[in-house]
């Protein structure tokens, strides 16, 4: 395990993974707190699963995109320290399962080999950036994102001000007005658009802020109709960093951004923003396009063997659903339906021997959890359904009501309540066999969560499902609860959906049997899914579905939950998905001391404006472990600088200065310059002197 680490290049990602290492042995050794060690090993990717003394590893990959030679590493990781397993996410991440935590350092060091990371895939962080599958090909889009979505991620990465926030932020790009990334729900979301402007056509971006899902969900609100392309990183930062500073700490069920611009309105927030533009790190980023350009082709020499295809009826149906025209003429992108965004590393392997005569070197894992391969010719579609067809992977219908969304829920999630994986497969291949037409509707969206949270995107699905538990007969049974009416309304509006009814999992069949037929007898004027429940209302589908609630007819097959054999219980375990909260008094000041020494690197290495956030977060830090230790309760950053005053600097227990409040604010009121990147420095240094004297008077005392 040795080696790994003179054999990467990045002096930054051999640090990060020494780093894990070591911490993974203090941690081991009693030196570490269980709820620190959480955090750092979520910001490297490394996450709890439901069973106990394995990780989950998510792997992070900026919009989706892999190399062949990505691929392929991850599937050769998986054999090694996983199960052989590829698990595509809606975040476009690739997880894998069931890791031993003290193999995660040399798992990591061999995905750096081809330029893959974990840093920030889990944790209080800035998210894997998400990005419209059709980005660079879409006939629709007034120019490429992926260059955008590229410079986020890498600009994001390891910044300071976005490592420890109150929760985790997530980031999309969509490639047009279609809005296929569905910003409206993201914390940050961006559609491309271009305006001119004396004469001159200008890139931008329309901006949204304060989007989620979860258990609350929240549409994202405008903040900008037209922000040009070069103010775009600046004003990310601006964000991240009023989140930082205001965003609820010491409740993480409202700790997202959502809940702080519900709390303050948009104008206020939309004016810290504003002011936090002073102490950005750069107040303008042009974004490198040229790279993005080159396009890595496919030789289209085929194997001489003869093509077969077994099924051509579903081979024509396939080519309808599964095959759209690119921007680039002559050429189509391809679909692959990936049954709950799982597949084997064995099955990667021979799709990458065989396909790379006919796919170009940019395979994109999609937010519905699929596969996408480009530039494809249309005499080669042929040959690769053929290749799909072997490996049991040709199924038609992307994007229709078979193509359904899950998370994996109780399979290896702690916070699952009932089975979701299970339920995806049956639903989908009931939609196959009793509705075939509906292969062909990308209206209707269906997606099921293991639990309240969405991870499964529920909360936006035309007709949504999320895990549940119910009482029957003075016993527990496995539920859904049943949403309907969530969408995609483009041009970054969506709608959430309504919850209608909770019902025994097992009829979850006979709700989709149900809401099918109905629209098929009363849909008019061949309007849309979705179009039909704005009409009907909530209480129609209420109404409709009621008597699959009832509990009186209850079989002795409604006690299993899908996938299962014995009786449904629930095991709900503490989950991660949300980061972890830290409040140890010690753990704090040896984190500030941690922060003065990053602070004093940055200047050495001139990131000025790194520096001065290290230096903020050693004062955030050390006045927070001052408070707890005085009893007093924290929630935001700017929580603690108020309540420093009241309760050091107004009793005259603190008298550095007549307001720690703006010593600490500095930051935002001056620009990054390496004079005041040195002063705000020795002010904290002073400031964790003061605590650590004023600790040691109350240890003698």
């Amino acid at each position: 395990m040795q080696s790994f680490r003179t054999e990467l290049e990045n002096p930054l990602v051999q640090k990060d993974i020494i780093e894990l290492e070591e911490k993974i042995h203090a941690f081991k050794e009693g030196l570490i707190p269980e709820e620190k060690f959480r955090s750092l090993r979520l910001a490297r990717g490394v996450y709890g699963q439901r069973q106990q003394g394995v990780q989950m590893v998510r792997i992070k990959l900026p919009y989706g995109k892999m190399t062949f030679a990505q691929w392929k590493r991850i599937a050769d990781v998986s054999d090694e320290f996983a199960t052989g397993n590829l698990h595509l996410t809606t975040r476009q991440d690739v997880q894998i399962h069931f890791v031993s935590l003290d193999r995660t350092p040399e798992l990591w060091s061999l995905l750096e080999e081809d330029n893959i990371t974990l840093r920030e895939a889990c944790g209080n962080t800035v998210r894997n950036v998400t990005a419209s599958d059709m980005a660079g090909i879409d006939v629709d889009e007034p120019f490429d994102v992926t260059p955008y979505a590229h410079a986020i991620f890498e600009y994001f990465l390891r910044k300071p001000f976005c490592q420890e926030m109150g929760r985790k932020f997530k980031i999309a790009v969509s490639s047009s007005e279609k809005d296929t990334a569905l910003i409206f729900m993201h914390d940050l979301g961006v559609i491309p658009r271009i305006k001119e402007i004396n004469g001159k056509k200008i890139r931008g971006f329309k901006v949204v802020v304060g989007g989620g899902l979860g258990a609350q969900p929240h549409l994202a609100i405008p903040t900008d109709e037209f922000l040009q392309e070069d103010l775009l990183i600046p004003y990310i930062e601006a964000v991240l960093r009023v989140f930082d500073r205001y965003g609820e700490r010491n409740s993480r069920q409202k700790a997202r951004i959502k809940f702080l611009i519900q709390q303050i309105g948009i104008d206020a927030f939309s004016e810290l923003v504003a002011e936090e533009q002073k102490a950005v790190t750069e107040k303008s980023v042009k974004i490198e396009t040229k790279r993005f350009e080159e396009i890595v082709l496919p030789s289209g020499i085929l194997p001489k063997e003869k093509i077969e295809i077994k099924n051509p009826f579903n081979f024509e149906v396939w080519k309808k659903t599964n095959v759209k025209d690119q921007r680039q003429e002559g050429y189509n992108v391809v679909y692959v339906r990936i049954p709950n965004g799982n597949i084997g590393s064995d099955v990667s392997r021979r799709l990458i021997e065989k396909l790379k005569p006919v796919i170009a070197d940019d395979i994109r894992v999609t937010i519905n959890q699929n596969l996408q391969f480009r530039f494809v010719k249309p005499e080669h579609l042929e040959y690769l359904y053929s290749v799909l067809e072997a490996e049991n992977i040709a199924a038609a219908g992307y994007g229709g009501a078979a193509d359904i969304v899950s998370c994996p829920g109780t399979d290896t999630c702690n916070l699952g309540i009932s089975n979701s994986t299970e339920l995806t497969l049956v639903l989908s291949q009931l939609i196959e066999d009793e509705f075939p037409e509906f292969l062909l509707n990308e209206d209707i969206a269906i997606r099921i969560s293991g639990c309240m949270n969405s991870c499964g995107q529920h909360g936006i699905g035309t007709i949504g499902f999320h895990g549940s538990s119910m009482k029957a007969n003075g016993k527990v049974i496995p539920a859904v609860q049943v949403l309907i009416g969530g969408g995609n309304l483009g041009g970054g509006e969506g709608r959430v959906a309504n919850k209608v009814i909770k019902l025994p999992s097992k009829r979850a069949t006979d709700v989709i049997r149900f809401l099918l037929n109905d629209f098929k007898t009363n849909q008019e004027n061949n309007e849309s899914f979705l179009e039909y429940t704005f009409k009907k209302g909530e209480r129609y589908f209420y109404t409709l579905l009621k008597p699959l609630a009832d509990t009186e007819t209850l079989l002795a097959e409604d006690y299993i939950d899908w996938g299962h054999e014995e009786k449904f219980a629930t095991a709900i375990g503490i989950g991660e998905c949300a980061g972890v909260m830290i409040d140890l008094v010690s753990t704090l000041i040896f984190e500030a001391d941690e922060k003065i020494a990053l602070a004093e690197e940055s200047i050495a290495n001139k990131a000025f404006a790194d520096s001065i956030y290290q230096s903020y977060a050693a004062f955030i830090n050390t006045a927070k472990a001052l408070l707890l230790n005085q009893q007093v309760q924290c929630n935001t950053q700017l929580g603690i600088l108020k309540d420093f005053d009241t309760h050091f600097t107004a009793k005259g227990l603190y008298s550095g200065n007549a307001s720690f409040r703006e010593i600490v604010l500095q930051i935002n009121q001056n620009e990054p310059t390496e004079q005041f990147a040195k002063t705000y420095l020795q002010e904290a240094k002073r400031f964790i002197e003061f605590a650590n004297a004023f600790k040691n008077q109350l240890i003698e005392k």
